[in-house]
């Protein structure tokens, strides 16, 4: 590995949690729809929780939990990702479609079986943006769990010009989280039906944090 290449791992998920702390302090937020996930552990139970990889960036700060697994690809960006994730005491597995993927999937599926909500973003690590991959279907197929989408959104911030359009909120915007109903894979439902109704929720519950955010006069950047 490069010098500069461990300089990077070593200084920047420092950096990188330094930043976000700070943005979290600065930004005016609310939750929509936290009851959503509550539910599903006051019935004993936990949840699959998806967002759009763009949106990456101030998640954790959005999440009421403490127990959570998060799927970060294998990759040296993935790396930064799970260092800086640590600062905050949650856990990741390691893996994507490209690198390690099936054993990622296997380590997701036996994390199935304990109290550990799964979190993943559906469209990472490289896209298509917005498009759901076969990880998150199946992993509803095969463990049962509900699939709990989530969603941030804020007033002003930086895209990106990366294939997900990378959002970085500005400090003093108006952010909104949002958790949307849970959507079930139905016994003998056909894959695809099941992957347009979670895109579909995904997309209405995105579309929720977005009104809200124009009810104070701004739009979503």
């Amino acid at each position: 590995m490069k010098v500069a290449d461990r300089l990077l791992l070593q200084f920047g998920p420092v950096f990188a949690a330094g930043i976000m702390r700070l943005l979290h302090l600065t930004i005016r937020r609310e939750t929509l729809g936290e009851e959503n996930l509550r539910q599903v552990w006051n019935r004993g139970e936990r949840a699959i929780i998806a967002f759009w990889h763009d949106q990456l960036f101030l998640m954790v700060f959005g999440y009421p939990g403490k127990n959570a697994r998060l799927l970060i690809s294998a990759s040296k960006d993935g790396e930064l990702v799970a260092r800086t994730m640590s600062f905050f005491g949650q856990n990741v597995v390691r893996g994507s479609s490209s690198k390690g993927g099936r054993a990622a999937f296997r380590e997701m599926l036996n994390l199935g079986q304990e109290q550990t909500d799964l979190v993943l973003t559906p469209d990472g690590p490289k896209g298509p943006r917005h498009s759901l991959k076969d990880g998150v279907v199946q992993l509803a197929r095969l463990t049962g769990r509900p699939v709990i989408p989530m969603a941030f959104v804020c007033s002003s911030g930086h895209r990106f010009k990366s294939w997900d359009r990378f959002l970085f909120p500005y400090p003093f915007c108006r952010g909104v989280y949002s958790f949307g109903e849970p959507v079930f894979y139905k016994k003998d439902e056909k894959v695809e039906l099941f992957r347009q109704r979670l895109q579909d929720a995904i997309r209405v519950n995105q579309e929720n944090a977005e009104r809200r955010l124009e009810t104070f006069g701004v739009s979503a950047v």
